[in-house]
């Protein structure tokens, strides 16, 4: 059976939506910052435009490089560093729980309005569900997360530790560069489903460049943009 054409009438070209949702979830940018640059590129759209591509076409781009990088990522399995981070919605402040492989790949976010046992399960199971069961899990020394692997006997997997999880923290800096651009959150929802996506794209587009030459960083970099333009193919 032959897979519908997500862009199907649109009369904007995949190309032009690709770039527009790349430079919105990637970059540090708001949807008017990607309108001027856009604009600059000779392409006329507007900022709703840029933001009813990403809410329609978003978790879509995601939900395919999720899918093709859990096939891939057996080593995941061997450490997960597991952590929580703050965040505004409102004025209120809720908790945005991370999972991060230890080769910094983010498996799972998870947006709660506490930060106790039963939100820790509910973030591990659905980690586990999805990535599997990890040899080690590292987290720092909040007691949610031992009564939560104890639940699930898994708690002889825990480890704690000053810096060992530098990882997972060093992890949210792209985020809250993001979160800032995007001047906080309004709903639950969006935090969730902008989480997620971000998570997704960045995965993709991270070369750890550091660790690599500047030939294999070009070669990855490249690859990493060739399966961008080819996501939503029909």
């Amino acid at each position: 059976m032959t897979k519908p054409d997500p862009f199907r009438y649109f009369k904007t070209s995949r190309e032009i939506i690709r770039l527009a949702v790349m430079l919105y979830v990637r970059f540090p940018l708001s949807l008017r910052n990607v309108e001027d640059l856009l604009h600059e590129r000779g392409i006329d759209v507007s900022h709703e435009a840029v933001r009813f591509w990403w809410h329609r076409f978003g978790p879509m781009f995601a939900s395919e490089i999720r899918k093709r990088r859990i096939e891939g990522l057996k080593s995941s399995r061997w450490r997960w560093h597991l952590d929580e981070m703050f965040v505004k919605i409102n004025g209120e402040q809720h908790y945005l729980w991370r999972a991060v492989d230890h080769e910094g790949e983010v498996l799972e976010s998870f947006v709660t309005k506490t930060r106790d046992k039963k939100a820790a399960l509910k973030f591990l199971k659905k980690a586990m569900r999805k990535h599997g069961s990890p040899e080690v899990i590292v987290t720092d020394g909040l007691a949610s997360y031992g009564a939560a692997l104890k639940e699930i006997g898994a708690e002889h997997r825990q480890e704690t530790g000053r810096w060992m999880n530098n990882r997972a923290e060093n992890s949210h800096l792209p985020f809250r560069r993001r979160e800032r651009a995007m001047l906080r959150f309004r709903r639950m929802r969006s935090l969730q489903k902008f989480a997620s996506v971000h998570a997704s794209v960045y995965n993709h587009f991270n070369q750890e460049r550091s660790l690599s030459t500047r030939t294999n960083f070009k070669l990855n970099r490249a690859a990493a943009l060739a399966e961008w333009r080819g996501l939503g193919a029909a």
